[in-house]
């Protein structure tokens, strides 16, 4: 496997603005959410594990933290979440997904319409790109927080069950089969590392260069998906 996944980690949001911040904490709201419908207990629910780390790395407040878990199981009433998925080819030809959490699918089709067409993009047939993609687990480090040699880094990664590592400047990603990215998450925490974000991600079987005008069309479609409300992660086959 090559090249570097689009997977988001919380670790790019860390210094944003208040009102930023509340967007963020709605988004990371929603992830625990649907993760409480399968258990209000994380030590059991490794979803809602994964969601309540990530409000950690976001310095969501607590009482957030646990109204959001209350709102999955039911304790308290919220709106009627459901989680949704979009295929389409993007600037330059690139593959495209887009996961989200919503309450109404059939508004966030046209937002997530609106967004693709505006800079030379278009939805897709399910199944039309996810075959060029693998589910894997990807646990993010900053090594520019931590300084530690990369090599040994590398290492104590592969040691500790990873599949295949790759470096974004001073960032690594350490991808895992979906079952072992417990596992492996541990064996991290044990060695001392500490890991800016994790979780399930679509990780590109092949990665494809664009040109200057594409890279600026697909920057645009990320900046969009930041800023909507319901959806979370967005991954394309390009490193750009």
């Amino acid at each position: 496997m090559s090249g570097h996944s689009h997977f988001k980690t919380i670790k790019a949001q860390k210094e944003v603005a208040d009102a930023k911040r509340g967007k963020i904490f709605a988004k990371v709201a929603k992830l625990i959410t649907i993760a409480a419908k399968e258990g209000p207990d994380p030590i059991t629910n490794p979803k809602l594990r994964v969601a309540i780390e990530q409000a950690k790395l976001s310095n969501m407040p607590k009482d957030n933290v646990e109204r959001a878990i209350q709102r999955g199981t039911g304790e308290l009433a919220g709106d009627n979440l459901e989680e949704v998925s979009f295929e389409g080819y993007g600037p330059g030809g690139i593959a495209i997904i887009i996961e989200g959490i919503t309450d109404n699918k059939n508004r966030t089709l046209n937002e997530v319409k609106q967004i693709l067409t505006q800079n030379n993009a278009k939805l897709a047939g399910e199944g039309a790109v996810k075959w060029m993609f693998e589910r894997k687990g990807v646990i993010t480090i900053d090594n520019s927080e931590i300084n530690t040699n990369k090599e040994q880094l590398e290492m104590d990664a592969i040691e500790g069950g990873a599949d295949d590592i790759s470096w974004n400047e001073n960032v690594l990603d350490i991808y895992t089969s979906p079952d072992s990215l417990e596992n492996v998450k541990k064996n991290l925490e044990a060695k001392g590392i500490k890991m800016d974000g994790s979780g399930l991600g679509w990780v590109p079987k092949d990665i494809m260069t664009i040109d200057e005008k594409a890279k600026k069309e697909w920057q645009r479609i990320v900046d969009a998906a930041d800023e909507n409300d319901s959806i979370q992660e967005i991954y394309s086959n390009t490193k750009d």
